[in-house]
């Protein structure tokens, strides 16, 4: 299978302490780790690319080390996960589509096994494009008060033949959510969803 060549990698962590009303005794941290990487399969279509996944997985956990590294270390106050890629112009859509199980697998094993799908997004675009990752609670995908999202990007990537891979992480809801619906402290853990 093909090499993992990184050009780059980014981390980034906010701090929130309002949203405009009074401030958190604790405020919110979201961060993103970023890693842009020559895309195999640019400027031709390949059918079988499936492999790629495979070796894209300690990848996958490498990241979602460094971006747990960022936020803190500890494993326990991640309550929020997402993650998304940005495929460059001379790639397809489904080169994306391979960052599903090496991103989401990661974040869920190093979380203790967390129960919720990890949303998802990607698309194709060219140097600084921008990608909203939605992000939901890491055990139930229902939690209102988590629903949120994270938008990434590098000015100068990816370029045509590379791949952009992003991995988000909260710590919490948003600031001042009070919309109602499932709260974080009625989670069955039954299903992922509720």
């Amino acid at each position: 299978m093909p090499e993992i060549a990184v050009r780059k990698y980014a981390v980034t962590v906010e701090e929130i302490f309002h949203e405009g009303g009074p401030a958190a005794a604790v405020p919110l941290k979201r961060g993103a780790a970023l890693a842009v990487i020559a895309n195999p399969y640019a400027g031709r279509y390949v059918e079988d690319i499936q492999g790629f996944m495979d070796d894209l997985k300690p990848f996958g956990l490498a990241m979602a080390q460094r971006l747990l590294a960022a936020m803190g270390g500890d494993a326990k106050t991640i309550q929020g996960y997402g993650k998304g890629a940005i495929v460059g112009a001379a790639g397809e859509l489904e080169h994306g589509a391979l960052w599903h199980v090496p991103g989401g697998y990661a974040m869920r094993e190093l979380l203790g096994d967390a129960k919720a799908i990890v949303p998802s997004t990607k698309k194709v675009g060219g140097p600084g494009t921008r990608l909203d990752i939605p992000v939901t609670h890491v055990n139930a995908s229902y939690v209102r008060s988590h629903f949120d999202s994270f938008e990434i990007g590098i000015t100068d990537a990816p370029k045509a033949d590379e791949l952009l891979f992003a991995l988000v992480m909260t710590t919490g809801s948003r600031i001042h959510a009070r919309v109602g619906g499932l709260k974080a402290s009625e989670i069955k853990g039954e299903d992922g969803l509720r």
